[in-house]
């Protein structure tokens, strides 16, 4: 399928690696050019070259830390008018949130709630004065899912998906859709650490860890990056105008609800 999008530009968070790195391949093979953002610039200098050498798009990679107002604006200074947005953030730490102190919540919102919003402020009306826009937040399935252990991030990124709730519908009858991937469990560096620490702990290899915790999931295995990035390109995609404020949670059917 055509997804109806080459020649657009697109700005994609955190997309070194893992979920974000699987949503900006997917984007630059539909013909998207790319502004991609992360903190290491070794890891990303390495992912733009990898997706141009992939897909012959145009990747600009900016190196900054996009929770301060002079990342985001060095950001959107190299993509002053996106027709697509991916916000993505790395989750705040587990824990006791009697442990949790004021400045662990400031920091939880400022990267999981506020940034994607100063994002959309940035960019939104320029969107609808064009007449096409998409914006896609990468969240977590704790948002249709809390989990005692992930507060911080339950709160945050909820707080977001309530934001986007209202501003989604304002935004679509000028083909502007804002829309929420929620993963579940992916095979991340950050799930392959988890299972290490496991391993430590247990005294099982990482092997034994990972593939039990592979056959626990409905699906029997975790999801790619790579299918991650399909849902994100399509999310992106002239197909889903019709779609909007949603929240979209691929868990390999985890999540046992049934809404």
């Amino acid at each position: 399928m055509d997804m109806g999008i080459k020649g657009r530009k697109a700005i994609v968070c955190a997309a070194s690696k893992g979920l974000g790195k699987g949503c900006a391949m997917a984007l630059a093979r539909e013909g998207v050019d790319l502004v991609i953002n992360a903190r290491t610039k070794s890891e990303l200098d390495a992912t733009a070259e990898e997706i141009r050498k992939a897909t012959g798009v145009k990747v600009t990679p900016i190196a900054v830390d996009v929770t301060t107002e002079a990342g985001r604006n060095a950001v959107l200074a190299a993509c002053p008018e996106p027709d697509i947005i991916v916000n993505n953030a790395g989750g705040p730490p587990p824990g006791d949130f009697r442990d949790w102190k004021r400045d662990d919540w400031i920091k939880a919102i400022d990267a999981n709630m506020l940034t994607p919003i100063e994002f959309i402020k940035a960019s939104v009306d320029g969107m609808m004065k064009r007449g096409f826009g998409r914006i896609v937040n990468i969240t977590s399935s704790s948002v249709k899912a809390p989990i005692d252990i992930l507060g911080l991030s339950n709160g945050a990124r909820s707080g977001l998906t309530g934001f986007v709730a209202g501003v989604a519908r304002v935004t679509v009858k000028h083909g502007v859709t804002i829309n929420g991937l929620l993963p579940g469990p992916f095979d991340t560096d950050r799930l392959r650490g988890t299972y290490k620490a496991r391993a430590a702990k247990s005294g099982k290899s990482y092997d034994e860890e990972y593939s039990a915790g592979a056959k626990m999931n409905p699906a029997g295995r975790f999801g790619t990056p790579e299918e991650f990035g399909a849902a994100c390109a399509f999310l992106c995609s002239v197909h889903a105008s019709y779609i909007t404020g949603q929240n979209l949670l691929m868990d390999g059917g985890q999540y046992p609800g049934t809404y």
